[in-house]
Order: C-alpha cells, then structure tokens, then sequence
C-alpha cells in the first residue's frame, strides 16, 4: 500500500524505478509537522510522477508546508525525474557537493543548498524536530544520512537495505569508507532505520554490524583467492569464480564490481599488489595503481599477494 504512514509525523511513499533486484522500488520519506522534508524525489515515468506528485501536494491540503527535497546521492534510482519534480512542487533540492557534481545540468539547477556534514535541519511541529546531516560516503560520495536523536531515528539512503544488499562499486564506491560509515551509524544507538529498498528497519544497529562483518568476511575470502594464486596472480576473472563459487553465474557481474572493489582497498593498503602478465609488479602500491584496479578489463591484469 502506498502512501504508508508510518506516524503523524512520518510517511512513506515506494516509487517503482528501475534499481538492483531483487528490490523494485525506491522508498521516499516525508518527515516533520508543520514543516515537512521530502527525502529522495524520484519517478521513472509519468504515471509515477503523478502518483508522487499527488502525495506530495496532499501535505499543502492539511495545512503543511514543504521545505524542500533531500537527495541522498546521484545514483538514477534516487534522481530520475528529480528536476521535474522539484520545478513542479515549487520546492529547492538539497544535496552534498559531490552529489551536485554528478548530477546532470537540468538536476543542477533545482538545488538551493549544499548540505555539509554537522547541519542541522529544523522543522517546526506541535514537536519541532532537528535533523542532523550526517555525510556517510562509501556506497557513493557524498552519501547523505538523516538522524533525529530525539526520536532516534535515521535515514539511511543506500547505506543498509532490508531487501537485497548494498553493492560498493570502484567506479564510486570505496569500502574502507563504506564500513566508517557503517560503524558511524552504528555509534547513533538508532532505534528506527529508513532505508531506500525494503521495509523501515528496528533496531538497526545489530544490521549496521552485520554489514560490517559480511564485509570483513568478504575481504578475507577475496584475499584467500589471491593468496591461492601464488606468484603467478590471479586475473579478476579467476577471483570471481574462485570468490563467489557459491553465487549463481549470472551475478557474476556484480560480484565482479564487488571484487574490483575490496581489491582497491587491498592495494592500497599494500597487501595486495596489481600488474600487467609478464611485467614486474610495482614494489609499492600508488594510485595510479589503485586506480588500474578499478578499470582493470585486461585478461593479462593480475593480483598477487605481497
């Protein structure tokens, strides 16, 4: 059912987009009283932008007024449609840099403010409620979460799902990164978690932990699968299917962006070193060679442990 409303003073609104499976939708929130925050402004079609835009307006008829629209990060399941949403609402986007960088000249021109982490947004209320910005980058930069320590609640974006998990690709993501934030939020003592993808989250910090640990438990895998290689290294190719010999083949691809990406921090980290078949590897891990990682596509590219 849709919208949800999961409090007087918190609703729900599950936009169909296209997005990673197994989920289908991207969830967007309405927080505040009087004043209310939109996070995430997001339509693939015009049916959609109806139904959101319907929704939205319904705030305006029960003496509430929209402030503005959150974005949590550029990815196009939480942007698309965006531009058209706010110009029609009549209402500012409200993003981090990074974010506004990635976004497309259209989008760019709807943001009123760039969020910075420590801001805090206040919204007035028969119980004013302060939302304090918190900048969780890892799944993307500029990553923006939302907490409301009073309520001890937290919007997290793509930070934690309840359907499906979170993919950390090279090309955006970085995993060293991803799992601070993860032990940031994990710090909050949340009882109410508001993820993008799935259902809202209770007790969210034991989810905040586990990510932690599927993630330490991944590394290690991955490392094992270059240790196996010997001298020689393993191609990116070799440590899929020895990684995620489990994981059905048509996910593969996504597994391999997952690999690139704990194969970065392992460079950088000096573990694990990357180069060309027949060629030296280099002696110390720079960023020209973190950066050969993550747009490694040349089957003679290796890995090798140091």
């Amino acid at each position: 059912m849709r919208p949800r409303e999961l409090s007087p003073t918190l609703s729900m609104f599950a936009a169909r987009v296209p997005t990673l499976p197994p989920a289908t939708h991207t969830n967007c929130y309405a927080l505040g009283g009087r004043d209310v925050l939109l996070v995430e402004a997001v339509a693939s079609d015009t049916g959609e932008q109806r139904a959101y835009l319907e929704w939205a307006r319904a705030f305006g008829s029960q003496g509430r007024k929209l402030v503005a629209i959150v974005t949590t990060h550029h990815h196009p399941d939480h942007i698309a449609g965006l531009d058209v949403l706010a110009r029609t609402l009549g209402v500012g986007v409200w993003v981090h840099d990074a974010t506004y960088e990635r976004l497309a000249a259209s989008a760019q021109a709807v943001v009123t403010r760039r969020l910075c982490d420590g801001d805090e947004i206040i919204l007035d209320g028969v119980r004013p409620e302060t939302w304090k910005v918190l900048i969780t980058p890892g799944h993307a930069p500029g990553h923006v979460c939302l907490h409301e320590p009073e309520a001890r609640t937290l919007v997290v974006g793509d930070m934690v799902a309840s359907v499906g998990t979170i993919l950390i690709a090279p090309s955006d993501g970085d995993v060293q990164k991803y799992i601070f934030s993860l032990e940031r939020l994990a710090g909050l003592d949340a009882a109410l978690a508001l993820p993008s993808h799935g259902e809202p989250i209770d007790e969210p910090t034991a989810l905040f932990l586990k990510y932690i640990a599927h993630r330490e438990k991944r590394e290690k895998i991955i490392y094992e699968a270059v240790a196996a290689c010997g001298p020689r290294g393993g191609t990116v190719a070799e440590l899929v299917a020895a990684s995620y010999s489990g994981t059905p083949m048509h996910l593969w691809p996504l597994a391999e962006l997952t690999l690139k990406a704990h194969l970065v921090k392992l460079v950088r980290e000096g573990r694990v070193l990357s180069f060309e078949h027949e060629r030296e590897p280099s002696a110390l891990p720079g960023t020209a060679n973190v950066a050969s990682v993550a747009n490694a596509r040349s089957v003679s590219a290796r890995f090798r442990v140091v």
